[in-house]
């Protein structure tokens, strides 16, 4: 048999499959807020994982994540998940201890074979970063799916929230975004192998060492890039924070190869990246010389991406300085 295509058997690929930011914003803000005071990060902030405090030195942080296939190779779509759940653990200073694997799965259609080798790039990167996986929970789904639930520990004193940043921080981005991008491309059949190489390269890093430069340059905020895109996630962080935001476009990087498709006459821009720029647009200024290709970058449905950091611009700097923060209408951003 021809090998099986993973990407043909999803309707998006990867983070890009989220439900649409706007909707799930409407969507929580009906339902109540934790008023434990151990819970020391809860729905409210849109955050990217569930702190609770077990002890005055210990906290234990919980996430949950997965989604369909990104890319056709079974093993790199069990590495890209895995790195991607994991991730939400390190943007809160955290360290993953555990983790459980979840699975939407046909064996009637696609083999146990198919799955096993999904399930040992999970267990790869999760032996890479220290993560034992202990269990997990399947269905029987014709669309496949996978990831992570996962558990680590910080001390409460040290998490780093998305809520907790400052005007005059700057902004640091610890992996260059185009990845929904590539990823879409990757399924339309118009991506080259360097690009394809390229892309999966940055979604399977792990952000532990971004994390551990973060902490180190005493980031006062922190989260990752992922569904939402960069100024998504931004538009998340600063409103939370009560601050505004000033990027600019041409420092952002981006995966080589990724500007060009943009670039082109039909550029391979997924319905979840569309849905991210309607939704940051009611807060975005773009400034007139930012490029119509930047300005989907800068909204890209991003998968397993980097770690946005804020922090003072002294020391050494925990990625690329993209921009900064500054005071204004809480949750505005200008982009120029």
């Amino acid at each position: 048999m021809p090998p099986i295509r993973l990407t043909s058997l999803s309707h998006g690929a990867g983070c890009a499959c989220k439900l649409p930011a706007a909707e799930l914003e409407s969507l929580l803000a009906k339902l109540p807020i934790a008023t434990n005071g151990d819970v020391l990060v809860g729905l409210d902030t849109a955050d990217d994982a569930a702190v609770y405090r077990v002890s005055d030195e210990l906290a234990i942080v919980s996430t949950a994540d997965f989604f369909t296939p990104i890319v056709d190779d079974p093993y790199d779509f069990g590495r890209v998940a895995a790195t991607n759940a994991l991730s939400d653990v390190y943007a809160m200073g955290g360290t993953p201890l555990l983790a459980l694997n979840l699975v939407a799965w046909s064996l009637e259609e696609l083999g146990g074979d198919v799955l096993r080798e999904v399930l040992r790039g999970g267990a790869d990167v999760a032996a890479r970063a220290g993560v034992a996986i202990a269990g997990g929970h399947s269905i029987d789904d014709r669309e496949p799916k996978y990831g992570l639930a996962v558990t680590g520990t910080v001390h409460p004193d040290k998490v780093v929230r998305n809520s907790t940043a400052h005007a005059g921080d700057e902004l640091f981005l610890t992996k260059p975004v185009g990845g929904g991008i590539a990823s879409t491309a990757m399924k339309r059949g118009v991506a080259s192998p360097e690009l394809a190489r390229a892309a999966v390269e940055v979604m399977t890093t792990l952000n532990r060492e971004a994390s551990e430069r973060a902490l180190a340059a005493g980031a006062s905020a922190m989260t990752d890039v992922t569904g939402f895109g960069l100024l998504g996630h931004l538009r998340e962080l600063v409103t939370a924070s009560g601050v505004a935001a000033e990027i600019e476009a041409g420092a952002v990087p981006a995966i080589p190869g990724v500007l060009e498709l943009l670039r082109s006459d039909e550029p391979p821009i997924a319905g979840g990246t569309r849905r991210n720029r309607g939704w940051v647009e009611e807060v975005v200024e773009w400034g007139a010389e930012v490029t119509e290709e930047r300005r989907w970058l800068l909204c890209d449905a991003m998968t397993s991406g980097g770690l946005l950091v804020a922090a003072l611009p002294a020391g050494d700097a925990p990625g690329t300085s993209i921009g900064r923060l500054v005071t204004g209408k809480p949750g505005r951003i200008t982009v120029g």
